[in-house]
């Protein structure tokens, strides 16, 4: 397998480029936003930087891998020649099984279908596609130039040869492939998601502030992150987004979203990535700083 088509060019779809590309894969990045592509580039080229500043490759392996990057914005032309498509669009159920129709329809029939999607079902997925056996989940960690884990998911109808594929190429990336089956939230989310609901419920409750719950996370339970923190780097939309598919999954009232999460998506505050979430975020500042609406 050397030709690698990811669909989506936004922090995931660049970080699954990157250690593509790295690996010595044809990567074509594809997405309908020709900006968005551009900005993908430069942030690839620029998270190489910080490794060749590390040591942990050469100007000569950055520039390799650089080349191995084709940009697309037909996703026709940029799957012709796949034999596997990573497709790292929106975590949006409607928006996936539409992609999946298209990539059915327009990708080489023995090409391996798989999907970066954090929360919904593969077999879901798979059903709108004539090639359900080939159709399998491909969770990346963010950053994924730096996060070793990628939890394979099994749909329904995943073949067996197509799972130990998967598992066989993501050692290739230099990365630890773990195996789940499909229930909504798999493993990460299905136990993270709770996490994270908890700590805002308990702000949400007065019974801390934001940097107490953090620091007894981070300082009591050795996690190198507050879950405040966390989710305002994953996302308050996906975070929302994947607490949705629990409570939809398993009917389950343990995963109803705080109301404080859901005010805070339908605001705008989404996190770091509008500036605004349980923090503040300033270009150029790694200075954290409560939002003022939750300063005490």
């Amino acid at each position: 397998m050397k030709n690698v088509t990811v669909i989506g060019a936004g922090t995931m779809g660049n970080g699954i480029a990157h250690v593509f590309a790295q690996s010595g894969f044809n990567v074509a990045l594809a997405d309908v936003n020709a900006a968005q592509l551009e900005k993908a580039v430069q942030t690839i080229s620029k998270n190489f930087d910080r490794q060749v500043a590390k040591g942990s490759v050469t100007e000569e392996q950055k520039s390799q891998a650089l080349d191995n990057i084709k940009t697309y914005t037909d996703i026709a032309e940029a799957v012709k020649n796949a034999e596997l498509v990573v497709e790292a669009a929106t975590e949006n159920v409607d928006l996936k099984l539409k992609i999946f129709k298209q990539l059915d329809e327009v990708t080489p029939q023995g090409a391996i279908l798989a999907t970066n999607t954090s929360s919904i079902s593969i077999t879901k997925i798979a059903a709108v596609t004539k090639r359900p056996e080939l159709v399998i989940g491909m969770h990346f960690m963010n950053p994924v130039p730096v996060m070793k884990l990628v939890e394979i998911i099994n749909g329904y109808s995943t073949s067996a040869e197509v799972s130990e594929k998967i598992i066989e190429l993501s050692r290739q990336l230099g990365k630890v492939p773990s195996v789940v089956n499909d229930y909504p939230g798999f493993i990460a989310n299905k136990i993270l998601m709770p996490m994270i609901n908890e700590a805002i419920y308990s702000l949400y409750e007065g019974i801390a502030g934001v940097e107490e719950i953090d620091t007894i996370m981070k300082l009591g339970m050795a996690h190198p992150m507050g879950p405040l923190q966390l989710a305002d780097f994953i996302g308050l939309d996906v975070c929302l987004s994947i607490l949705n598919v629990l409570y939809d999954g398993f009917g389950n009232q343990k995963y109803a979203p705080c109301p404080l999460l859901v005010n805070m998506v339908m605001a705008g505050k989404l996190g770091a990535k509008s500036g605004e979430g349980f923090y503040t975020y300033t270009p150029g500042s790694k200075d954290l700083v409560v939002s003022k609406r939750f300063k005490q």
